[in-house]
């Protein structure tokens, strides 16, 4: 009987030094996170448009507002670089790390068309979309690559995040905001839109890409392609971005850009009997 004791609890136990396969044992530190999210989709500068919203046009404001994710990818990094993840229910959950500084890094695991750069280093991790060829509008915007709308995408950063060993599960509150933005783009015909049968648009000079670590954008521009709704005034349409290049957002810098450059809005019609 006290052999058939001991066996059981040698096969029991678990060193903490030595047991990788349990996340409680393996890290020192277990941090019981939860998260909020900033369901926007713009950013008010010179214009409210939420005090300003035409109540006649087919989407209220607040019918743009993104949805919440269906999960969080979380990145620990020690010394600027990458030293553990994991993933998390989009309400949050337990995290877990080593004893020490870190910084953390947060955003959504459900993006399909965003590509993620150099994750693995903090001051270089950044997200991008996928390239898309459309030859008409390459031609316009030559030097600039013509890409898919990005997915929503959602962003927390804390730096120098103290962790310490306790008995008790740390509490740590995250609010991700917004690192794509909607632009809602409408076409207005005064005459011959009864001939038309697809319409579909770009943006040109937005950016191409964002860093995850302080939300601001990089200098390359991109041309975004998207496909339009007919509606009874002329196409509209939807469109997801980061924003324009070189800017900080106002919820990480002082919304200011660093260089004046020049946007445009295009437009690509195919009529019923088949004209571009």
């Amino acid at each position: 009987m006290a052999l058939y004791a001991a066996t059981l609890l040698l096969l029991g136990g678990c060193r903490k030094d030595l047991c990788y396969d349990h996340p409680d044992h393996a890290f020192s530190v277990q941090v019981n996170l939860t998260a909020t999210w900033e369901q926007e989709w713009e950013r008010s500068y010179q214009t409210d448009w939420q005090s300003v919203w035409n109540p006649a046009w087919p989407q209220r404001y607040d019918d743009l507002r993104p949805d919440v994710p269906t999960g969080i990818r979380a990145r620990i990094y020690t010394g600027g670089t990458a030293e553990n993840e994991g993933n998390l229910s989009p309400e949050g959950g337990r995290l877990y790390m080593n004893e020490g500084t870190h910084d953390l890094l947060f955003y959504n695991n459900d993006t399909e068309y965003i590509v993620f750069n150099d994750i693995a280093a903090l001051a270089s991790a950044s997200a991008t979309t996928r390239s898309l060829t459309r030859g008409a509008f390459e031609a316009l915007h030559a030097g600039e690559r013509t890409v898919n709308q990005p997915d929503m995408l959602y962003g927390a950063y804390i730096g120098s995040y103290e962790a310490l060993p306790t008995q008790e599960t740390v509490g740590l509150p995250v609010r991700l905001q917004p690192l794509t933005y909607t632009y809602l783009v409408r076409y207005e015909f005064q005459q011959g839109f009864q001939y038309v049968a697809l319409a579909r648009g770009a943006l040109a000079g937005m950016a191409e890409s964002v860093y995850l670590n302080d939300g601001h954008t990089g200098p390359e521009a991109a041309t975004v392609m998207f496909d339009c709704t007919l509606r009874d005034y002329g196409p509209e349409a939807t469109v997801k971005s980061f924003g324009i290049p070189d800017y900080p957002g106002d919820h990480y810098g002082d919304g200011t850009r660093t260089t004046e450059r020049s946007y445009h809005l295009n437009l690509e019609v195919r009529l019923h009997n088949g004209a571009m």
